[in-house]
């Protein structure tokens, strides 16, 4: 009878990278709770140890808000301010900070303990020193950004966020592809001839998927960062009319515009625009990509493609109803979040549908002996 070799990671190692994976989404989802509610500026300084713990004594407090009383946002915005007004954004970005030093410390400390060990296979170790230092980048970016509202206006830069909100989903996106990896030789039967050989009939049948699949993803990922643009700019918070812009399909506004990118990014008219349609452009492609999914015969790609469809359906609805309502702070988060999780869905599709290198390599990593039957 045949016998497989057990290839499977350690169990802790795909816990690991579980819980990373959820503590990166539980940061974009404050980021965008952070920025509706104009909390992010709130600590004007970036002390990465000293900075853990927040004010423990009234003095403590009291310099904090002056140095906060000195920014343009409390100049020019938040002028008469109390100091319990200020512990209440104070507290939410500095939750956010703590999160994302938790974040580093989860990745670093195991990773650490990998490579003086050299335990795991060395893909996972390089693959997990990749996410530590998008994380450290992360880190610093989150900085840049913050020190463009401390200067002379009471705002974050719109590129500089959607830089930031862009690492974080690259992030994301590392650490998914890394799980599903570890699942994947904990389940070698993935790597069964079977299983190769529906996989290579999906490819030759359905041909539009090995371009259709990544193209969707790219769209999607640009749909995320027009996004932040809408963020950065508040551009939320007008033209609260769908399907037409107070009126006017393309608005006067974005008309009078000279034809540069730089105006275009910089302008709410237009970066509402691109944002409210492109959507419309990520679902078709969404559906497209779904159908193909469904005419295969893989089970994995029809779950995956009906959870796109939903997904993308829900996002639509709740980004018209943000903007019609005016962005509520809880539509507006919740809205942020099912943008990533939708993108995590569809690199899930294009990593079962593209990632014939992962099956062959769990096929060179299973060896399966035949060995006499015993009486």
């Amino acid at each position: 009878m045949g016998r497989m070799r057990d290839v499977s990671s350690p169990a802790w190692q795909r816990y690991w990278v579980i819980t990373c994976l959820l503590l990166v989404f539980s940061m974009v989802v404050i980021g965008g709770l952070t920025r509706l509610t104009e909390s992010g500026l709130s600590i004007v300084e970036w002390k990465l140890v000293s900075g853990i713990l927040p004010p423990l004594t009234q003095e403590g407090w009291n310099a904090e808000f002056a140095a906060y009383q000195a920014t343009p946002e409390y100049i020019k915005e938040n002028r008469g301010m109390s100091l319990g007004e200020f512990k209440g954004i104070f507290w939410l970005e500095y939750l956010h900070r703590l999160l994302g030093r938790t974040v580093g410390l989860v990745v670093l400390a195991p990773l650490a303990w990998l490579w003086a060990r050299r335990l795991g296979e060395p893909w996972f170790r390089r693959r997990m020193t990749l996410v530590a230092g998008l994380i450290g980048l992360q880190g610093t970016i989150g900085w840049y950004m913050v020190k463009s509202g401390l200067i002379d206006v009471p705002w974050v830069s719109p590129y500089r966020l959607a830089l930031h909100l862009s690492v974080a989903v690259i992030i994301f996106g590392v650490l998914l592809v890394t799980w599903l990896r570890l699942r994947d030789a904990r389940h070698a039967e993935l790597v069964s001839a079977s299983f190769q050989k529906t996989l290579k009939r999906v490819q030759s049948d359905n041909s539009y998927l090995p371009w259709l699949a990544p193209l969707t993803l790219v769209a999607l990922f640009l749909q995320i960062i027009l996004g932040a643009f809408v963020a950065g700019l508040d551009a939320g918070f007008t033209y609260n009319t769908f399907p037409l812009m107070d009126g006017d399909f393309i608005p006067a506004e974005m008309r009078a515009l000279e034809p540069a990118l730089r105006h275009y990014l910089e302008n709410i008219a237009a970066v509402q625009f691109f944002h409210r349609w492109w959507a419309f452009a990520v679902l078709a492609l969404v559906l497209a990509t779904a159908w193909q999914g469904w005419r295969s015969s893989l089970l994995a790609l029809r779950r995956l493609g009906m959870a796109m469809v939903s997904i993308a359906a829900l996002q639509v609805v709740l980004g018209i109803l943000t903007l019609l309502w005016v962005v509520p702070v809880g539509l507006g988060t919740l809205h942020q979040a099912v943008a990533v999780l939708l993108f995590g869905v569809v690199l899930w599709f294009n990593y079962r549908i593209l990632r014939r290198k992962t099956v062959d390599s769990l096929q060179n990593l299973t060896t399966i002996n035949a060995t006499p039957a015993t009486a």
